[in-house]
Formats: C-alpha cells, sequence, structure tokens
C-alpha cells in the first residue's frame, strides 16, 4: 500500500517545483511576514464597517435583535418620534434603547464621514483618547477614514492589477506567438500609446466628468496594461520555436490551446513576480490622483486627500505624517513581497 502523500495544498499533490518554490518564498523572511502583516491590515480593514462606524453593530430592544449596519430601522422602532432612520449618536435615541436594551458598539464608533460636532476646539483637533489620529480640518475621524482608505487603495489597486495583468498577458501572448507584421504594428501601437500623456488626459476628462472609483479605472486601465505585454511577449518569441511547441503543430494541436495550455504557464512566471509591484504602482497611482484633486469624489475616504490635508494644515502635523507612515508602510509591505515572489520564481535561488 502506497503511502499518502504529504505535501498537499487543497486535497491535491504539490510538486516537486511548487514545494521548492514555496521553500524559496519562506526562506525570505522579509517577504514572509510581510505578506502575513499586508493579508493581517487587509482583512480588518475588508470588514470595515464592523471596525469603525457611526451605527451600532447589534441593537437589543424590547426582546428583538436589531443589526443597523445590514438594515435601516426608523427612529419609531425604539419608541422615537420620527419615521427617518434613527440616529444612535444622539443622547435621545440612545437613551430610548438604554432603557429597554443595549447597543454594541464597534471598536471606533465613527464612520468615514461621520462629523464630530463635540471637539473641545476647532478642527482639526490633535489626537486624543476619543480620536486617536485626531480630526481633519472637516471634524472627520482621521483613523475611521484611514481604514476606509486603506481598503480602497488596495481594492483599487488589485482590481486595476489583475484586469491589467489579462489584458496585457493576452496581448503579449498573441503578439509574441504569431509574430511577423502582427508583432511588428502591435509594438508601433504601444509605442504611440505609451506616449499620450495620461495625467494631463486625466486632468480633461476631470473636467467633463466627475471621477469616480469604475471611471479611475477605466482610464488608467488603457494605459496600465502595457507593462505586462514585454516579459510575456519575449517569453513567447522563444518558447514559439521550442520543438514541444512545433512537434504540437505537425500534431493539429490548435493555435489557442499551444497558446493557453503548453506556453502560457512558462510565461506566467515572469507575469506572477512583475505583479506584485504593479500592484504598488496602482495604489500609487490612485493617491497621487487623489492628492491632486482628480481622483475620487469629494468626501470619499481616501489616503492621497489625508495628505492633501497635512498639506494644506501645517498646523496639525498629525494629518501629513499619519498619511506617510501609512503610504509608505503599504508600499513598503508590497515590495518586500515582490522580492519573496521574485526570488521564489528564480531558478538559480538556492535555499539558504
Amino acid at each position: 500500500m502506497k503511502a499518502p502523500d504529504r505535501h498537499t495544498f487543497l486535497g491535491r499533490p504539490v510538486t516537486p517545483l511548487t514545494r521548492r518554490r514555496l521553500q524559496n518564498f519562506r526562506a525570505n523572511k522579509r517577504g514572509w511576514w510581510s505578506l502575513w502583516i499586508f493579508a493581517a491590515l487587509f482583512v480588518i480593514t475588508l470588514f470595515a464597517e464592523f471596525v469603525a462606524n457611526d451605527k451600532p453593530i447589534l441593537v437589543y430592544y424590547d426582546g428583538g435583535f436589531y443589526s443597523p449596519i445590514f438594515t435601516m430601522h426608523p427612529e419609531t422602532t425604539f419608541g422615537g418620534e420620527f419615521p427617518t432612520e434613527a440616529d444612535y449618536r444622539d443622547p435621545y435615541v440612545a437613551d430610548l434603547i438604554n432603557d429597554r436594551g443595549w447597543m454594541l458598539w464597534p471598536l471606533i464608533p465613527y464612520d468615514h464621514q461621520t462629523v464630530a460636532w463635540d471637539l473641545p476646539e476647532p478642527a482639526p483637533s490633535p489626537p486624543d483618547a476619543e480620536h486617536w489620529l485626531g480630526t481633519d480640518d472637516q471634524a472627520r475621524d482621521v483613523t475611521a477614514r484611514l481604514i476606509y482608505g486603506f481598503r480602497i487603495s488596495v481594492l483599487f489597486g488589485f482590481t486595476l492589477t489583475i484586469i491589467s495583468a489579462a489584458i496585457g498577458v493576452s496581448a503579449g501572448a498573441v503578439q509574441g506567438y504569431f509574430g511577423g507584421w502582427l508583432d511588428l504594428l502591435f509594438q508601433r501601437f504601444i509605442e504611440v500609446w505609451s506616449g499620450l500623456p495620461i495625467l494631463f488626459i486625466l486632468i480633461i476628462l476631470a473636467s467633463i466628468v466627475e471621477p469616480n472609483f469604475w471611471w479611475l479605472l477605466g482610464v488608467l486601465l488603457l494605459f496600465s496594461w502595457m507593462g505586462f505585454v514585454g516579459v510575456v511577449r519575449a517569453e513567447f518569441l522563444r518558447a514559439r520555436n521550442f520543438e514541444y511547441v512545433r512537434a504540437a503543430r505537425a500534431l493539429g494541436v490548435s493555435d489557442r490551446v499551444i497558446i493557453f495550455k503548453h506556453v502560457l504557464p512558462n510565461a506566467m512566471v515572469a507575469t506572477l513576480t512583475f505583479m506584485p509591484f504593479t500592484l504598488a504602482g496602482s495604489v500609487t497611482a490612485l493617491t497621487s490622483l487623489d492628492f491632486l484633486g482628480i481622483g475620487l469624489p469629494p468626501g470619499s475616504a481616501s489616503l492621497g486627500e489625508l495628505l492633501a490635508q497635512g498639506k494644506a494644515n501645517l498646523q496639525a502635523p498629525w494629518l501629513g505624517l499619519t498619511g506617510f507612515f501609512v503610504i509608505g508602510a503599504m508600499l513598503s509591505l508590497l515590495i518586500f513581497i515582490g522580492e519573496a515572489v521574485r526570488d521564489a520564481f528564480d531558478p538559480r535561488k538556492s535555499i539558504q
């Protein structure tokens, strides 16, 4: 009887090559711990509504349970007078609920758009026990805006990187596999397209339409996919004349099967090592646009908008310092992860 393979992942055996890559990745301690730290921060911010919110997570009132985060409850539900949504931070509503029940609040009782009207001094106010990182010039809690801004920046970077990789890898595969006039014309197109001034285009378009998450994603996607074309094209140009590719053609295998089943897995090695750095660049792009005022709509939680507030309020150094250290730490973690991924796929890298 054959002993079961101890090296499995998701119920499937791990090949020796994959095992060696995982060991190389773990050998890079800086990248390994950066991955765990970044994953923990991303998971926490992914559930930002349960961490920072001006609505309680759970309300127990008169024998019933309510979840204001998911459902809108009018004030009359808790014995109030108005049929509009209850303001749970209002002392009147809080007394009504506490008389017949209780409320479970998030760790930070502020949303990214909640205005703190009871500040001891004019906004922006410095950090204290109520506002851990102070408030901005519109009396909004900086910690809450930081959590929501981190989430939208990472989600924007992930979305832009994945879609760009899909388009760039497909374009580079077709260009490198077929070569000839197709490759020549495509290269000339990329040279012209990459020479367009992206910032000026964004400024012009921002004066015509109001930017939002998907609008910015679409505009940046028009240019970000070109970064993946070069590495994939070079791999396909090298592999198109290999013996196994020629044998597959001689056997009548279709070009689509050869591209996506036989050659593309080899080209994905260079793509995967390039993706963490593209993710860092995508986050930086959104932060830069928000800093310049042509990014997300006004009022959105944004790391770039926090930097802009720090620049406009030099008397409140906690704004600029908070944005600087958070962005610096995020990009450093992504770069360290990218270096570990590069070492994992490097065939010349030996495990120490």
